[in-house]
């Protein structure tokens, strides 16, 4: 991988506003709702686009640009050509903003089954009333892909999140990119769980990358944004950012500066996530009363070989179920002492969560249990505390 620099000062040093003196070590906050113009002439320069400058933060806004802008680089770092960033309010608003902003009354999105809850409830409740239909299929299943694209020439977008949440299926980028030109549809991941640091999906021809940077690039659990990332200029620049500012969905100032400051640690963050993680999924695994665990870095994971293939680690995320199913997990749940049972994920600290009642509740539950999220599932967030520490609270909730 490229290891061209990413640090503040290649941010600051390429805002216009700084080049007058020497740019600052830190990123600074524009808390500011507007700019000014010098004359009426600059201002309809850059109004129309003539002239670079600043208008209204929710157009854009110098700290807000420099974070996009950073995360952007990461995610094409040694990729030839340039690659656009658009910060949003949460990672819904990222997703919001591709579905809306690309898709008309007649398009369908192919996706899967087991994605986050929120993403299915905003297909099915907020794009199917507009005319935008959903089909939901195993993206791994080349066959039935084939089958599917072939009948549905409607077939406008294909969305995936590999990892998946909460069961960490892979699918396979480069094919899903070369199965979405053959039938000239974008392709859409969700990489929240892998990070850039992990995967980068636009070398494998992936068309558009997005992020609940809420998650592991803020890592603090501190702040609420997301990111949608392309080489596609016109379509980054023009369409979607026009879109952005009309749904008034742009991140602000104080979260774009929080995001920064966590992803000074990202790197270091994931490799302890990743090492803490394959320990804890060791130690699941040797339990009597564990009956399933999930997770990229064991060998009989499914996807374990094709994880190994598309990305630099198995991350931070386990799913396990234990042999009481649903009752024994809630009495798991209940045991924790030194782990958190919180509806998030991507902190430095081990989060705990029950995907059938929290995360995923909005799903029907026949879909669920059919795509491998049980009623007794348990979705771990492995943090970057002592390990020691992990394991002593697992084990004491399992086997108390």
């Amino acid at each position: 991988m490229s290891k061209q620099p990413l640090g503040p000062a290649s941010i600051s040093a390429r805002d216009p506003q700084w080049t007058a003196g020497n740019p600052p070590h830190q990123l600074p906050i524009y808390a500011a709702s507007s700019f000014t113009f010098e004359s009426i002439e600059q201002g309809i320069a850059i109004f129309e686009g003539n002239t670079p400058g600043n208008i209204y933060s929710r157009f854009g806004n110098p700290t807000i640009d420099a974070v996009a802008d950073k995360i952007a680089r990461l995610e094409g770092r040694g990729l030839p050509g340039d690659t656009y960033g658009l910060l949003t309010s949460s990672g819904m608003a990222a997703i919001s903003l591709i579905g809306l902003g690309l898709l008309n009354p007649g398009d369908v999105v192919l996706t899967q089954a087991d994605l986050y809850g929120g993403t299915v409830a905003l297909f099915r409740d907020v794009l199917q009333p507009l005319g935008i239909k959903m089909i939901i299929h195993d993206l791994r299943d080349e066959e039935g892909l084939t089958r599917i694209l072939e009948e549905n020439d409607q077939i406008k977008m294909i969305y995936t999140e590999t990892p998946s949440n909460p069961t960490l299926r892979c699918v396979d980028l480069e094919r899903l990119a070369a199965f979405a030109k053959a039938y000239d549809c974008f392709t859409v991941v969700d990489n929240t769980f892998a990070t850039p640091i992990l995967q980068q999906p636009l070398a494998y021809g992936i068309d558009f990358v997005l992020h609940s940077t809420t998650k592991y690039l803020n890592g603090h659990a501190t702040g609420t944004a997301g990111v949608l990332v392309s080489q596609h200029k016109d379509l980054m620049q023009q369409q979607l950012l026009t879109k952005l500012r009309l749904l008034g969905c742009t991140a602000s100032p104080w979260e774009a500066w929080l995001l920064h400051n966590g992803m000074k640690t990202l790197a270091l963050r994931m490799e302890r996530h990743c090492q803490n993680a394959q320990m804890v999924a060791e130690m699941l695994l040797a339990q009597e009363n564990v009956a399933t665990v999930h997770y990229l870095g064991l060998p009989d994971h499914p996807d374990h070989e094709l994880a190994k293939t598309q990305m630099q680690g198995p991350g931070g995320m386990i799913s396990f179920e234990l042999a009481g199913g649903l009752t024994a997990g809630k009495v798991f749940l209940n045991r924790l002492k030194f782990c958190t049972l919180t509806p998030t994920l991507g902190d430095v600290d081990t989060l705990i969560l029950h995907p059938a009642t929290m995360s995923h509740r909005a799903i029907a539950p026949e879909v669920r249990r059919a795509h491998g999220i049980s009623d007794g599932l348990i979705r771990i967030s492995v943090g970057i505390e002592d390990i020691a520490d992990i394991l002593y609270d697992l084990e004491q909730a399992i086997n108390s």
